[in-house]
């Protein structure tokens, strides 16, 4: 199988998980994230964040929130980095999952079953609507999913779409408020008739 073992919760007492937090852009993902990456420190749990390497919008060594909350992160170039830097650490958390890899998925499937809680935060679908990168797949084998969701621009309803606002083809392409908005279904339709 993948190294699981009945005997692994009575050596280690420590049951993994995977928490998956999702979103459109401006849904509060990342402070989510945050939030209980620090309840995880205040209950004196060993915590480890990571981002991908190509996510440097405001900082190398943290992840922000766009309120500006920030916790130290680590940033790694493949999924695979992750699970060689996890070693003894009660709760991984990881930022813009989206930017992933696909092997994402896998690893957070070795985390957990090695007793390691995961929580992990992204785009649910791209600019286009389309599920991004592995967040179906995290989703699908997570214990908890979060579905948090912005406020709709345009009509205030609760918005699930990022929307693009710059004419770019790229599918990743960093950017904020400048570059895009949340909008519901109704309004993101409307824009990509």
């Amino acid at each position: 199988m993948n190294g699981f073992s009945e005997n692994h919760l009575f050596n280690t007492g420590r049951v993994g998980s995977i928490e998956v937090i999702c979103g459109s852009m401006f849904s509060g993902k990342t402070e989510e994230l945050i939030r209980r990456m620090k309840r995880a420190q205040f209950a004196k749990q060993t915590v480890e964040i990571f981002k991908p390497a190509l996510d440097t919008r405001f900082s190398e060594e943290n992840i922000v929130s766009h309120d500006q909350n920030a916790i130290p992160c680590t940033s790694v170039e493949h999924s695979g980095n992750i699970l060689l830097l996890s070693g003894s650490i009660d709760v991984v958390g990881i930022d813009e999952a989206q930017f992933f890899d696909d092997g994402l998925p896998q690893i957070c499937n070795q985390l957990a079953e090695q007793g390691i809680r995961v929580i992990v935060a992204g785009l649910d679908m791209d600019y286009k609507g389309i599920p991004f990168g592995p967040m179906p797949s995290l989703c699908s084998i997570a214990d908890d999913v979060t579905k948090v969701h912005a406020i709709c621009v345009e009509c205030g309803r609760l918005a699930g779409y990022s929307h693009r606002l710059v004419s770019n083809e790229k599918l990743v392409f960093l950017g904020e408020k400048e570059e895009y908005q949340p909008l519901c279904r109704i309004c993101f339709n409307g824009h990509n008739i």
